[in-house]
């Protein structure tokens, strides 16, 4: 597990980076509010997890893609309810960057261990 966990923080690093690009450009760049400019950064970097974890991570040979997307999808939807609540906490006393970052620190737990054990049934 322990291997695998490696490799999933590695693939959470390429959904951090896409997460932060997707959010500033939408917040700074378009001016979405922060909430809606966050939630579109964290399902667009959920899916583009959901395909590294697949291939590399889980090695996933499961042939109900959409079941499988499906089930790792509603688990971020999930991670992402936990997302903006920790947010809205941290923000409190942070400025909103360091703040997601927090944030997310937060998800990733309920993330792993959900997608290990249902998503990836490993």
């Amino acid at each position: 597990m322990i291997l695998t966990f490696i490799k999933y923080g590695i693939v959470g690093v390429s959904g951090f980076c896409l997460d932060f690009s997707v959010t500033i450009f939408l917040k700074e760049r378009i001016k979405f509010h922060r909430y809606l400019s966050n939630s579109i950064g964290f399902t667009v970097a959920a899916s583009s997890n959901w395909f590294l974890n697949r291939i590399w991570t889980f090695e996933s040979s499961n042939p109900h893609l959409f079941l499988e997307y499906g089930s790792f999808f509603l688990i971020s939807l999930i991670g992402l309810g936990i997302n903006n609540s920790f947010l809205y906490l941290f923000e409190k006393n942070l400025n909103f960057y360091p703040a997601k970052v927090f944030a997310i620190g937060m998800t990733v737990l309920w993330n792993f261990f959900a997608n290990y054990y249902i998503t990836f049934g490993t």
